[in-house]
């Protein structure tokens, strides 16, 4: 059931009807705000049944969303008021006017996505010539980019293999192939069949996989109370899995119907966000882990896989100003 975020599969929603692309939030309506099974965004069921929404006074409706791609849709849209979604799949929208702005980050992918290979591959040039199956134009085809890049390679140094994450660990298990890059749980589930080992993971690459919480500008002039309660109880999420880690796990397993010694593999892998980590997320892009620090290596990734069309002002789809105004309180 566990469902990847894409880098920039939504680009189809940008193209709906300019109508509906505008149409504004209700004022001071219940917030809408769109999730999908990511165990950054799933946590938000453990703020709702934990009362920390109620306990900050947001008026906040969590919908759920089997297919991720359909979340970026209805944010695009104005469907929904938010969206748990990643920065890449933000920048596209962005790029085609679509008025949105980033106000929080949930959390990193930080090894729950990795480049896993067999046993006599010791060393990134031990990859090259290799074949390596991964999911074209998803976060592992943007990990192994970065993998590459990091060792003086490129994708033209290896032959890649365009496969669904499942079928791309079923491949690589049963010697297919001679690498995979996959995210958990197949990650979990190679290196336990000691077959494969991680040669490269997310945990290397810090901030370039963020998982966010994006709202129409809009919302958030009209809903900023809200949003701001939302921040507060993102925050007493966060300590509470951190504190809590097994009725945490309970909450969330119970969300995506998985037994939760299965859904616990997921939480190391995560880096989920305190108020500290989102004020240097929203940093200067002279740190280099910082919303403006990684956004040109992913714009860049989109250009070149045609994933977006134009320039991106970064600073213009960042709004700091409730992460910030949480933090004075």
């Amino acid at each position: 059931m566990f469902i990847k975020r894409f880098l920039s599969r939504a680009i189809p929603a940008v193209s709906l009807s300019f109508a509906l692309l505008t149409a504004a939030p209700a004022a001071h309506a219940t917030v809408k705000v769109g999730l999908s099974d990511w165990p950054g965004w799933v946590a938000w069921y453990v703020a709702e049944q934990k009362g920390f929404f109620k306990k900050y006074g947001a008026d906040v409706k969590l919908v759920w969303f089997a297919n991720y791609t359909d979340s970026i849709s209805a944010l695009s849209a104005g469907q929904i008021d938010a969206n748990s979604q990643t920065w890449s799949d933000t920048m596209a929208p962005l790029a085609k006017g679509i008025a949105l702005k980033t106000i929080m980050v949930n959390d990193n992918s930080a090894g729950n996505d990795a480049l896993m290979v067999s046993p006599k591959i010791k060393s990134m040039a031990d990859l090259k010539g290799k074949s390596v199956a991964l999911e074209e134009f998803s976060v592992s085809h943007f990990l192994l980019t970065m993998a590459l890049s990091k060792n003086g390679m490129s994708l033209k140094d290896v032959k890649v293999v365009n496969l669904s994450a499942g079928d791309a660990a079923a491949a690589f298990l049963a010697g297919r192939v001679d690498a995979a890059v996959v995210w958990n749980p197949w990650v979990n589930k190679i290196q336990t069949s000691g077959k494969g080992k991680p040669l490269f993971t997310s945990k290397e690459v810090p901030g370039m996989i963020p998982d966010l919480l994006v709202a129409q500008e809009k919302s958030v002039k009209a809903n900023r109370k809200d949003y701001l309660g939302m921040i507060k109880a993102w925050y007493d999420t966060e300590k509470f899995i951190r504190e809590n880690p097994d009725e945490a796990t309970r909450i969330m397993a119970k969300v995506v119907s998985m037994p939760p010694a299965e859904y616990k593999i997921f939480l190391p892998g995560t880096k989920f966000f305190d108020q500290k980590g989102n004020l240097q997320a929203f940093g200067p892009a002279s740190d280099a882990t910082s919303l403006m620090g990684v956004a040109p290596t992913i714009a860049k990734f989109l250009l070149d896989n045609k994933l977006m069309e134009g320039k991106v002002d970064f600073a213009k789809g960042l709004d700091s100003s409730l992460v910030q105004e949480v933090a004075k309180r």
